[in-house]
C-alpha cells in the first residue's frame, strides 16, 4: 500500500511540473512588449533584433517555442546552471543550521518550561524574528570578519565563507521552527499516548523520542518544507550582501541586463523547486505518521 501510495504521488507529480512550466511559458511570453526589443533597445538596429529573434526562437509559431521550451526543460537547459548550484548550496546550509539547532534547542524548551534553556530557546526565536538579514548581514560581517577576523567578509570559497550568510538566512526560519517544536513538543507530551507509554513503564528517551517527538514532527516537516522553498526563492538580500552568487541575486541581475531566457530559467528553477520540496515533504508526512499510508 505504501508503495502504491508513494508511486501515485510521483505520478501526479508529472502534471505538476508540466503545470509549472507551461504557466512559466505563459507569462513570459503573454506579457506586453517584445523581448528582444527590450533586451537589445529602442536603437537596435533591425538585423540585429531579427538574428536575435531567430536565435531565440521568437520567430517560430508559439506552439513549436513551446515545444522547443520543454525540450529545454527536460535537458535541464536553465541558463546558468553554476548559480543555481551555489544557491541551493547556500539554502541547504541555512536549511541544516536552522532545523539541526531548532529541534534541540525546542525539545529541550518543551521538557522544561520556564526554565533557562526555555528562556534562552524563545530569546533567540525573537531575535531571529525580530533582526532583517539586511541588518544582521553587515553586524555579522563587522563583528566576526572586520573586527575578530575569523570569516572571510563575502564571495563564495571553502566552508568559511559559507558560515555568515548561512547564519544570516536561516536565522529567520530557526525563529519559526523553535516556536513551532516548542509548542507541538509541550502538545504531544500532554496527550494520551506519552501517558499510557510511561505507565507501561517505557524508559523516557523513547517516550519522548519515538511517542512525542514523532508525532511533534508532523507540523514541523510541513512548515519547515515551505520554508526550504522559501530559503531558495528568497535570499536576493543576503546573497546581495555576501556576493553569494545564487539564483536570487542572478535573477535580479537579469531582470536588469533584460535577459530574456536567463530570467525564463530562473523563475522555472524556482518553480521546480518548490514542487520538488513539496512531493519530498509529503512523502515524509506518510514516512512519520503511518495513519496516512493508509489514506486513499
Amino acid at each position: 500500500m505504501t508503495g502504491s501510495l508513494g508511486a501515485r504521488r510521483l505520478v501526479l507529480l508529472v502534471p505538476t511540473l508540466l503545470g509549472v512550466v507551461t504557466l512559466v511559458f505563459a507569462f513570459l511570453h503573454l506579457v506586453p512588449g517584445d523581448p528582444v526589443e527590450i533586451m537589445l533597445g529602442e536603437s537596435a538596429a533591425p538585423a540585429d533584433v531579427a538574428a536575435l529573434r531567430r536565435d531565440l526562437g521568437l520567430d517560430r509559431p508559439l506552439p513549436a517555442q513551446y515545444a522547443r521550451f520543454l525540450l529545454r526543460a527536460a535537458r535541464g537547459d536553465l541558463g546558468q546552471s553554476i548559480a543555481f548550484r551555489t544557491s541551493v548550496e547556500l539554502a541547504g546550509a541555512a536549511f541544516v543550521l536552522a532545523l539541526g539547532l531548532a529541534l534541540p534547542l525546542g525539545v529541550a524548551a518543551a521538557l522544561r518550561p520556564g526554565s533557562a534553556v526555555d528562556r534562552i530557546a524563545r530569546l533567540a526565536s525573537l531575535a531571529g524574528a525580530c533582526l532583517p538579514g539586511f541588518w544582521l548581514g553587515p553586524l555579522l560581517i563587522l563583528l566576526f570578519s572586520l573586527r575578530l577576523g575569523w570569516l572571510p567578509v563575502s564571495g563564495r570559497g571553502g566552508l568559511a565563507h559559507l558560515v555568515l550568510p548561512a547564519t544570516t538566512l536561516g536565522l529567520g526560519m530557526l525563529a519559526v521552527l523553535v516556536r513551532l517544536v516548542r509548542a507541538s513538543m509541550i502538545g504531544a507530551l500532554g496527550e494520551d499516548y506519552v501517558r499510557s507509554a510511561r505507565a507501561k513503564g517505557a524508559p523516557e528517551r523513547r517516550v519522548i523520542a519515538v511517542h512525542a517527538l514523532r508525532n511533534a514532527l508532523l507540523p514541523v516537516t510541513t512548515v519547515a518544507g515551505l520554508q526550504a522553498g522559501a530559503l531558495l526563492a528568497g535570499a536576493i538580500i543576503t546573497e546581495t550582501i555576501f556576493a553569494w552568487p545564487g539564483l536570487g541575486r542572478l535573477l535580479v541581475q537579469a531582470i536588469d541586463a533584460r535577459d530574456y531566457p536567463l530570467v525564463q530559467g530562473c523563475v522555472l528553477a524556482i518553480g521546480l523547486t518548490y514542487v520538488g520540496v513539496n512531493t519530498a515533504t509529503d512523502l515524509l508526512h506518510r514516512a512519520i505518521d503511518p495513519r496516512l499510508r493508509d489514506a486513499r
